[in-house]
């Protein structure tokens, strides 16, 4: 019988990563839907990085900021008496800076795709901006908000690099799935490897079913 505490370790910590992205993303994606300007691009390059980025180089300069012996992380433990590093909020924190283009770019893709009338028609009848986000533009973006929801979790259900670099291997604390994947071909227990890799491959797969079927129904129903 496996140990089923990386499995909920994951499944915390990419329902939590997904929730605070949610917050952060959909204003950062509202203002780089707006026009184009070198500052915006500037912004726009910086949240697109972790894609391009190996998880390990993110890992490696997260883990030198978080560790104590240097500014950052020193700062952190002589003032609030907090250590990031080899902990689940530096593990939280890690992935909502590796998943967030997973999160802002569906959700800047659909604001993008509104007509600008609609936001013009909006401010015409009084509505602030935040109004005209919230009752107006986001309504009208279901399919790309539940495309970002979904792959910002599936993405951190099977990051691996990251999460071995900013909270090791600590049982019950930081070791997610896909670090106890790799202990067990480590240690050349497969049976239990098959296991997590099989929950992880299952829980993946209904995720993407759940997408492609809302998002096929969304675009029938608006055709009809």
């Amino acid at each position: 019988m496996i140990a089923l505490s990386p499995i909920w370790l994951t499944l915390k910590l990419a329902l939590n990563t997904t929730l605070i992205l949610f917050v952060i993303a959909i204003p950062l994606a509202h203002w780089l839907s707006g026009k184009r300007s070198v500052f915006r691009l500037i912004v726009e390059a910086i949240v697109s990085m972790p894609l391009v980025l190996p998880p390990t180089v993110i890992g490696f300069y997260l883990l030198l900021a978080f560790s104590p012996a240097h500014f950052f992380g020193n700062w952190l433990e002589q003032v609030f008496n907090i250590r990031l590093v080899f902990s689940y909020g530096g593990l939280l924190i890690a992935s909502v800076i590796y998943s967030l283009p997973f999160m802002v770019h569906p959700v800047q893709s659909g604001l993008s795709s509104l007509p600008p009338s609609l936001k013009e028609a909006a401010y015409s009848l009084g509505k602030s901006r935040w109004q005209t986000l919230l009752k107006v533009l986001l309504p009208n973006i279901k399919p790309s908000l539940l495309t970002g929801i979904v792959l910002t979790f599936a993405h951190t259900v099977g990051e691996f690099g990251v999460v071995l670099m900013i909270g090791g291997n600590i049982p019950d604390k930081t070791r997610t799935a896909s670090i106890a994947i790799y202990d067990e071909v480590d240690a050349f227990n497969y049976h239990d490897a098959n296991i997590y890799a099989g929950i992880l491959l299952v829980l993946s797969f209904v995720i993407l079913l759940i997408l492609y079927s809302y998002n096929r129904k969304s675009r029938q129903s608006t055709f009809y």
